[in-house]
């Protein structure tokens, strides 16, 4: 199948939001990703026409941030999520100095795509994301751009 990727467009919202509910525990709604649509820069990526990943990200002034990535259950493990990154990294470079993310502490696979990109942790922020337990801790990770 053909997988390629493009700017999320604002009829993409409830495709984006059952993504995310299939993927996280804790997904946007639906008015978030619209509200994203808005105000941040949203990617897709496409298999055979249906939206099977998505990044949502920022850049303010020298600074860049990743803001949510996701990729359908049934589509891991092919690629897309780097491919993804890859994109991001692409897209804030030579603009941005840094591009900066959170990820739960216990997202091993997800911080391992983010260090096999080049993302280093600096730092934990307590409590950050609600937990089926309480709260978990969340990873701060950045890329540095040359």
């Amino acid at each position: 199948m053909t997988v390629s990727l493009r700017a999320a467009r604002a009829t993409d919202a409830p495709a984006l939001a059952a993504l995310d509910a299939a993927a996280s525990g804790f997904p946007w709604s639906e008015s978030q990703f619209a509200e994203s649509l808005v105000s941040h820069r949203v990617e897709v990526v496409e298999e055979g026409g249906e939206v099977v990943g998505f990044a949502v990200h920022q850049r303010v002034l020298d600074e860049a941030e990743l803001l949510n990535i996701a990729v359908a259950p049934g589509a891991q493990g092919r690629g897309l999520g780097g491919r993804l990154l890859r994109h991001l990294l692409d897209a804030h470079r030579g603009v941005a100095r840094r591009l900066f993310l959170e990820v739960r502490a216990s997202n091993g696979r997800a911080i391992d795509l983010y260090q096999r990109h080049g993302f280093v942790r600096l730092g934990v922020r307590k409590g950050y994301y609600p937990g089926t337990q309480g709260r978990e801790d969340a990873w701060i990770m950045a890329h540095d751009y040359p």
